[in-house]
């Protein structure tokens, strides 16, 4: 009943097909991971082959799914360095593997995008062929990450191993202003933010919002220069993505992108990058160039929220990790994937410690949710 064919570049697939079948999520548009893979960023070179899998019924096509071939796990955010070691200890090859994801971004979106409406064949025919491509091709598994729960089920029926981690999102209770937000917090955890507020903005800095056409080619190199200067601080290098990436998203995705910029006397000291969807905004590049306190917070989290009240939207999506976001009203949600193993003995031991894991990240949901500052929390 249904075929597959293997596209090894993004632009193998044109534009308005790949985008009839995803939403607008900004990740899973054909421009976002054009920019991750035409900009090399996402290339063999560093790992990441592309190996997107459209599937046909009867020539028609009816399902497309991003993925990669990985020679290593960097980039993922779904983190299996542990199942790696334990391959090398007992002389196996981890890598490569498939993955059923978006370079670089721990965001749930469309990992399987489909126009059928009854998927238990389709499913099915996804999990039998690439059982045979990894026995035939030696891949030591394949994996979805970062799927939308619904997938997740469904693919636990294969069945395939599932998984669950922890982010932390805020959440637009039809708030009509940032005040309005704040009373919804106990006293002590409102009276907090306040004072942060008011340290990081009493430092002569100015927040501007930029967008579309707003955002200059030269505001994206300052941008860029913040972002890795950040990145090289931190983490030793220069992070993940070039300069050419953000060049192409502002090329062609202008429209999704929101600029928060930072000035001190006119002059841009910090900046966050943004991706929006009609109800969403993915708060996911920071950089400064100066040490201001409190301004991280600031810019990454607060004027957030302030966009999402005033131009309605529902979710404000700050990226992985960060439990120092849960007294900001952020909240815990949980995030799905799943993983199919090839090896026997490994799918035994990996499974057991999904399960235990599993009853860890229920508790931590639990714990967090505890902590949260509303009132009659």
């Amino acid at each position: 009943m249904y075929t597959y064919k293997i596209a090894n570049h993004i632009n193998e697939i044109e534009s308005s097909v790949w985008n009839v079948f995803f939403d607008d999520n900004p990740f899973t548009k054909h421009a976002f991971i054009y920019a991750c893979e035409a900009s090399l960023s996402a290339s063999p070179k560093t790992g990441w082959v592309a190996h997107h899998f459209l599937i046909f019924e009867n020539e028609c096509l009816v399902a497309i799914i991003p993925g990669y071939l990985k020679n290593h796990s960097y980039g993922e955010y779904v983190f299996d360095w542990s199942w790696a070691e334990a391959y090398k200890k007992n002389g196996l090859d981890y890598y490569p593997k498939w993955i059923n994801a978006i370079p670089f971004t721990p965001v749930e979106g469309l990992r399987i995008a489909t126009n059928k409406t009854d998927t238990t064949q389709l499913y099915h025919f996804i999990s039998n062929t690439l059982d045979k491509l990894a026995q035939n091709n030696n891949w030591s598994g394949w994996h979805i990450n970062f799927c939308d729960k619904k997938t997740s089920d469904l693919l636990k029926q294969q069945p395939i191993i599932p998984r669950i981690g922890v982010q932390f999102q805020w959440f637009n209770k039809s708030y009509t202003n940032f005040d309005e937000f704040l009373a919804s917090l106990t006293a002590r955890k409102r009276k907090n933010i306040k004072k942060e507020r008011t340290k990081a903005l009493a430092q002569d800095i100015k927040i501007q919002w930029l967008s579309g056409s707003e955002i200059s080619d030269e505001l994206i190199m300052q941008f860029v220069e913040f972002y890795q200067r950040t990145y090289l601080k931190r983490s030793g290098h220069l992070g993940y993505l070039n300069t050419e990436f953000f060049a192409l998203l502002k090329q062609n995705m202008a429209e999704d992108i929101i600029i928060m910029t930072a000035k001190r006397a006119d002059k841009l000291i910090a900046a966050t990058l943004s991706l929006k969807s009609n109800e969403t905004l993915y708060g996911r590049y920071w950089g400064a160039n100066e040490q201001c306190d409190l301004l991280h917070f600031e810019l990454c989290y607060y004027q957030g929220i302030e966009y999402c009240i005033k131009n309605n939207l529902k979710c404000f999506h700050s990226g992985a990790q960060g439990e120092h976001k849960i007294s900001r009203g952020f909240e815990p949600v949980f995030t799905y994937s799943n993983h199919k193993i090839m090896h026997p003995d490994f799918t035994l031991a990996i499974d057991d410690f999904l399960q235990r894991e599993t009853q860890h990240m229920q508790q931590y949901h639990q714990d967090c949710s505890d902590l949260l500052p509303f009132k009659n929390q």
